[in-house]
């Protein structure tokens, strides 16, 4: 009597049309996985129904189910409501992660869940690490960087938690984006290579300034020197961000954008660019990868921004608080409300064995 044929481990790929969600599905094919794929619809667009078009054909390709999931509704509530009533205060937040947690890493994990699914998988270049027991058994994920440190996107995901991370794979963190470009032409999806890089925020055609006046009503107010000297008006709080260069409109420039006075409406600027530069901020909101902080105080490379290089930083808290209050060793530029500062290990065991800084968590610039 033969044995019962062992059931494949499945993984739902999320699957946005470009190279990098592609050469994931691929891979884990490749590996023996049961896959399927799945492609978000977040707005109706013109790029998005490219983008489905070519996640379709991929799927067809490597001969897998394919699902299309309408989260329209979803993320317009969650996300881009979120973003434009950030801006509408005067900063700047930052959409992709709440978009991770919420719709990638929850929306989509649910519906994989539902279809009895073991993993959902994407093409975020990071990597998961187990930490396991003395009788080898799973205990918790670490999240670290990718091996390709000029696209690693682990910025992106501190506010996963060890639930999430349980379900996650992430199958080209171990490859350069390199390594990425060759797997697509082994695996016949080298019509990919073509494809645009996905732009910085999917849900703006165009512009950040021309996006946020078809929704906020613009309103001008004084712009003024770090002195308070009157030089001129602004176009409304919404359209700059800190240390912005671009689109000031002042003679004898250049000039930056050095901070915002909400209450009275004032944009307040600098030609000095070392005014930018400055060694504290408060961050809120912490999101902590396995649950709980680690023993205060502590140091930790912190980025306030995707491309900002990791700073090292003494991080603090009142106990009676959930403000933190992070001091840096050196001063860094244009620390901006409502982005997000992603606190990294400092260099460590893993880093000796050739991995990637731990990501502890993260929260938001107050």
């Amino acid at each position: 009597m033969r044995g019962k044929k062992k059931k494949r481990t499945k993984v739902v790929v999320a699957m946005s049309g470009g190279l990098d969600s592609s050469v994931a599905a691929a891979l884990l094919k490749r590996t023996g996985f049961d896959v399927a794929g799945a492609f978000m619809k977040l707005i109706d667009s013109p790029r998005f129904r490219g983008a489905e078009k070519r996640a379709r054909k991929v799927a067809k390709i490597l001969k897998i189910p394919f699902y299309v999931f309408n989260f329209e509704k979803e993320f317009k509530k969650r996300i881009v409501d979120y973003f434009l009533a950030g801006n509408k205060k005067g900063i700047t937040p930052n959409p992709c992660v709440l978009c991770n947690k919420e719709i990638k890493f929850g929306l989509l994990l649910e519906k994989a869940l539902a279809l009895d699914a073991d993993y959902i998988a994407t093409g975020h270049y990071a990597t998961k690490y187990e930490v396991k027991s003395q009788n080898s058994k799973v205990k918790s994920y670490k999240l670290l960087g990718s091996k390709d440190k000029n696209r690693d996107q682990s910025y992106f995901l501190w506010k996963l938690n060890q639930k999430q991370l349980k379900r996650v794979l992430l199958p080209i963190g171990d490859y350069s984006e390199k390594g990425v470009r060759n797997l697509a032409k082994k695996f016949g999806l080298s019509f990919l290579l073509n494809v645009p890089k996905s732009v910085e925020i999917c849900f703006i055609p165009k512009t950040v300034e021309d996006f946020l006046k078809l929704y906020l009503k613009p309103k001008r107010g004084g712009l003024v020197d770090i002195k308070g000297s009157v030089l001129g008006e602004h176009q409304g709080l919404p359209f700059y961000t800190i240390g912005q260069r671009k689109g000031i409109r002042l003679p004898g420039g250049p000039y930056y954008v050095l901070d915002k006075n909400l209450k009275k409406n004032i944009l307040i600027v600098t030609k000095n660019e070392k005014d930018l530069y400055k060694k504290e901020l408060i961050a809120k909101n912490i999101s902590w990868i396995f649950g709980k902080e680690p023993k205060l105080p502590f140091k930790a490379m912190v980025k306030i921004r995707y491309r900002h290089n990791p700073a090292l930083a003494m991080i603090t808290k009142n106990l009676k608080s959930t403000i933190y209050n992070l001091k840096f060793a050196r001063p860094q530029r244009a620390i901006t409300p409502g982005q997000s500062a992603v606190f990294y290990s400092p260099a460590g065991a893993l880093v000796k064995a050739g991995k990637s800084n731990e990501l502890l968590g993260g929260g938001i610039i107050y």
